[in-house]
C-alpha cells in the first residue's frame, strides 16, 4: 500500500476557491503519475486532473479547464489542487492517486490507477 495523505477540504460560497494537497512518499512522488478524482453522492467516480512530475505534464477535464490548477512541490513531495471559481457542481469526495506507473492513464479510466488516498470532503453551497 502506498500512503497518500490528502488535506485542504472544505465549505466553500459558490465562486470561492479551496486548495487540495497530497503528500505522497518521495519514492511515490517520482515513479508514479498522480492524479485527483472526485466522487459525488450517487455518481461515478471521475477524473480532475493529473501531474507527472518528473515530465511536468498536466492533464484536465474539460469540467474543471482554466478553473483548476495542478501542482507539485518536489521538496515537499506534495501535489496540490487549486479550485478556483467553484460551483456547486463541484461537491465531491476528493481522492488522490497514484498510477503505479511512469505513466498516466487516462483519467477517464478510473481502474487503472492503482493507490488511493482516503479522501477529503468538497462543499460548495450556491
Amino acid at each position: 500500500q502506498v500512503p497518500l495523505v490528502e488535506s485542504g477540504g472544505g465549505s466553500v460560497q459558490a465562486g470561492g476557491s479551496l486548495r487540495l494537497s497530497c503528500a505522497a512518499s518521495g519514492y511515490t512522488y517520482t515513479s508514479n503519475c498522480m492524479g485527483w478524482f472526485r466522487q459525488a453522492p450517487g455518481k461515478e467516480r471521475e477524473g480532475v486532473a493529473a501531474l507527472y512530475s518528473a515530465r511536468f505534464s498536466r492533464y484536465y477535464a474539460d469540467s474543471v479547464k482554466g478553473r483548476f490548477t495542478v501542482s507539485q512541490d518536489n521538496v515537499k513531495n506534495t501535489v496540490y489542487l487549486q479550485m478556483d471559481s467553484l460551483i456547486p457542481e463541484d461537491t465531491a469526495m476528493y481522492y488522490c492517486a497514484a498510477s503505479g506507473s511512469r505513466s498516466c492513464p487516462p483519467l477517464s479510466n478510473v481502474a487503472e490507477w492503482r493507490y488511493w488516498g482516503q479522501g477529503t470532503q468538497v462543499t460548495v453551497s450556491s
